[in-house]
């Protein structure tokens, strides 16, 4: 590459490989650290491409750009299609998905989930259960966001406080 200046490794790096890491990740999501390890690593040289970053680790470099790990942006993702399913567009099909605690006595969190007990650790993986321990950790301020907007600017604010 001719140019390794901030702005056009960022913008090759979320224009054309970015899409492909994250490519439907909300269904197939990695499980296995090999496979989470492969992708974070070109994550990684992208952000290690750029002229004066080489020196800095990696959760440094992410920090200056402003970026989040692959696997937070995973999260995000599901916890974002986890308040529309919950709350948004499509709220009859969110009850099919996630069931509610039905518990008055919760500290904090009043919209509790409730967690389903598997004797097969593949059941771990699916969305509706991978979701649900990262559900229960958010503020209050976030699950209780009026709009779509606003819960992902809350929810930003949350995983960055997280780095």
């Amino acid at each position: 590459m001719a140019s390794t200046s901030r702005e056009w490794i960022l913008l090759l790096y979320s224009t054309f490989m970015r899409p492909h890491l994250e490519s439907c990740v909300q269904l197939w999501s990695p499980q296995h650290r090999k496979d989470v390890e492969l992708l974070e690593q070109v994550h990684r040289r992208a952000t290690k491409m750029i002229r004066g970053m080489e020196h800095l680790s990696c959760e440094e470099r992410l920090r200056e750009l402003g970026l989040f790990s692959l696997e937070k942006r995973r999260l995000q993702g599901d916890l974002i299609s986890a308040f529309q399913h919950l709350k948004g567009a499509s709220e009859k099909d969110g009850d099919k998905i996630f069931s509610r605690a039905c518990c008055d006595r919760t500290r904090g969190n009043g919209f509790k989930l409730k967690e389903g007990k598997f004797r097969l650790d593949i059941r771990k993986a699916f969305f509706a259960m991978r979701v649900v321990k990262h559900w229960h950790m958010l503020p209050g301020e976030v699950l209780y966001a009026p709009s779509l907007e606003t819960f992902r600017l809350r929810l930003d604010r949350a995983l960055s406080s997280l780095i």
